[in-house]
């Protein structure tokens, strides 16, 4: 009798955590992008970060081995557009097919934060409705400036999962108001990097923990920065250990 292959075998492979940076370039829009990474990195090599290019990348979560199986096993984590920003006007024209991947890969999980969430809802895909639920995109609001601009647009979008990146911080936040609405899924809170980082006082992470508990909101300290200030002390701390040394804060909680 002839044997018949029924369900296909599973992925052998384990997920992984992969980072597609499918468009490189940004410009900067607010305080938070002072010190940016990324431009500090272009210009050390003598390129134009303001430039937005497509990269080399840019068709990662589709690529396939010679057995047909994908190149990245279904599972894994896309931490999306990390060197740009996905809602970027000059990546308009290669959005859509970038939508269209995610869509395809809906057996792995994307993440994204944006500084643009007032161009969020006219850049959704067709078949988004109310998300989709292996897509999440964030916001930054380094101060309360960006946050009280940021959020109640944000807030207003369709979004299956919603998170604020309170880094770089460079001030005190107030998100209660925020928070007390019950949409927003966690909380993350780190200083700034590089030589020309601006200090983010414990204190101020102290207090946004605190909102964030009062709120059932999950919260995490992502970074030090490189300048803390604990206890009206000032500590340089090198960048190998400020993720480190976050942690060791233990100040994370889920809800």
């Amino acid at each position: 009798m002839e044997q018949l292959e029924l369900f296909a075998s599973p992925d052998p492979r384990p997920p992984e955590s992969v980072s597609w940076n499918l468009w490189h370039g940004c410009t900067k829009v607010s305080a938070g992008c002072q010190h940016c990474y990324m431009f500090r990195r272009d210009e050390s090599v003598g390129r134009d970060p303001t430039v937005v290019t497509k990269t080399n990348s840019f068709t990662l979560p589709v690529r396939r081995l010679r057995s047909g199986a994908y190149k990245i096993p279904g599972g894994s984590r896309f931490y999306t557009c990390f060197s740009s920003d996905f809602f970027h006007p000059a990546a308009d024209p290669w959005r859509p097919e970038a939508w269209e991947m995610m869509r395809t890969r809906s057996d792995c999980t994307f993440f994204m934060i944006t500084k643009r969430p007032e161009r969020i809802e006219n850049h959704l895909p067709p078949g988004w409705n109310d998300g989709w639920e292996h897509v999440s995109i964030a916001v930054t609001c380094e101060n309360q400036a960006m946050a009280d601009k940021r959020l109640p647009v944000y807030l207003a979008l369709p979004l299956r999962h919603r998170s604020i990146m309170v880094e770089p911080m460079l001030e005190q936040v107030d998100l209660g108001p925020y928070l007390s609405a019950g949409s927003i899924g966690s909380v993350s809170a780190g200083g700034e990097s590089g030589p020309d980082a601006r200090p983010c006082d414990f204190s101020w992470v102290l207090n946004l923990r605190s909102q964030c508990a009062e709120n059932g909101v999950a919260f995490s300290y992502h970074q030090t920065g490189a300048r803390l200030i604990k206890d009206g002390r000032e500590y340089l701390i090198p960048r190998n250990r400020q993720h480190e040394q976050a942690k060791k804060a233990g100040l994370d909680f889920d809800r």
